[in-house]
């Protein structure tokens, strides 16, 4: 069973595979009104949810995909795709990460449905009978929420969104990551999932330098937010046009300048084996609480 619970503003999610347990929060961005923001924040607590946002008739609607990364959440998704027609729908994230290991799965499935992602708040119900649902930009996609961003076949980064990045660590030492102790086992659980990680950045088309920024940030150092020439190096956006993965839907930012250009290397397209002897993962985890300053951030 789940056990949920809150830490400080420096605290770190964890994920602990094998004792099943998740402690999780994140940071949000202010959208529209306190009790809306409130309302994404406890939902960022949680793990993540699949809600289909219908824009009928001149929309098709789009996949919202808020919280934290778990072991089940591979298997919620295939529930909720589950007789719904998902391939080349747009998936909007807002997520603070979470289990290495299980993102992968679920990127994988996301490119294998030629899905799209963005990131962003989807708004539903504002203004009563006939307005369209829309999505606010000022959301968060940290750790390794940015690894599912990148699935999408088509990535589009609003200006006001915030991408940030760090190590991966293990997850239930990632609250005092210098003053714990780590066994051979422990370092290579992590240098596994890093190998996994790196091979999954490239099948995906993200470039090296990707993996540089994440693993150059400790977990006991701020996350590192990527700037508009960062999310070019790293191959995260693929257009600057909101309506190639939104069309006909309110989007108050724009993207991001220029793209980079899309070459970077590969290593081989084999399918992954995952090894049985061990099912613990390394965790991409975040800082909790309220949204940081923008002075604050990196």
């Amino acid at each position: 069973m789940k056990l949920l619970k809150s830490l400080n503003l420096r605290g770190w999610l964890l994920v602990a595979a094998a004792a099943c347990g998740v402690v999780s929060a994140g940071t949000v961005a202010t959208v529209g009104s306190t009790a809306r923001a409130g309302g994404t924040l406890e939902e960022r607590k949680l793990p993540m949810k699949f809600n289909w946002v219908a824009c009928e008739p001149n929309c098709r609607g789009w996949v919202s995909a808020v919280g934290i990364i778990t072991a089940d959440t591979p298997k919620d998704f295939e529930e909720f795709s589950r007789g719904r027609q998902l391939g080349g729908a747009t998936v909007v994230l807002d997520s603070s990460g979470g289990s290495v290991n299980d993102a992968i799965t679920l990127g994988r499935r996301f490119r294998n449905l030629g899905l799209l992602t963005t990131v962003g708040i989807s708004l539903q119900n504002r203004g009563g009978q006939g307005v369209r649902p829309a999505v606010a930009p000022e959301a968060y996609c940290e750790s390794m929420c940015v690894f599912l961003l990148l699935a999408g076949k088509t990535r589009f980064v609003p200006e006001a969104a915030h991408v940030r990045v760090h190590q991966i660590w293990m997850g239930d030492r990632a609250d005092d990551a210098k003053a714990a102790s780590y066994s051979a086992q422990d370092l290579m659980i992590v240098e596994r999932d890093i190998g996994r990680l790196a091979k999954y950045t490239f099948d995906m088309g993200g470039t090296g330098d990707l993996l540089s920024l994440a693993l150059s940030v400790p977990p006991w150092e701020d996350l590192h937010e990527l700037d508009a020439g960062e999310l070019k190096l790293t191959n995260l956006v693929t257009t600057n046009l909101v309506a190639d993965v939104l069309p006909h839907v309110d989007v108050a930012a724009p993207a991001v300048a220029e793209l980079a250009p899309k070459t970077q290397a590969k290593f081989g397209a084999e399918a992954e084996q995952q090894p049985a002897k061990s099912t613990k993962t390394a965790e991409a985890a975040v800082p909790t609480g309220a949204a940081p300053s923008a002075g604050s951030q990196k």
